[in-house]
């Protein structure tokens, strides 16, 4: 009965040791966005998705959005009253010039 009960409690003490190593950090995503963009490639945004996206980085008065053969949708737009031709990669990238 000793060894049971000695069994048990060193079954109790040990379980909390293994429950406090099973926790992990989750991954965090990067902000920031890839400095070489506009990268080419296979690009799934719509039309719609593109203008959507472009208007959420902070440009206004999207015309003339148009995807080219790289994959990148570029656009006429404003941002802060400045006129600029904004690009959208695959990766969802936007860049301006």
């Amino acid at each position: 009965m000793k060894h049971l009960t000695f069994a048990a409690l060193l079954l109790a003490a040990t379980s909390g040791t293994a429950l406090a190593q099973a926790s992990s950090t989750p991954a965090v995503a990067p902000k920031e966005t890839n400095p070489a963009a506009p990268v080419a490639g296979a690009n799934s945004f719509t039309e719609a998705q593109a203008k959507e996206r472009i208007e959420k980085a902070g440009f206004t008065a999207v015309t003339g959005l148009k995807k080219d053969a790289n994959g990148i949708w570029q656009a006429t737009a404003t941002k802060s009253g400045m006129p600029a031709t904004v690009m959208l990669d695959f990766q969802g990238n936007v860049a301006s010039k």
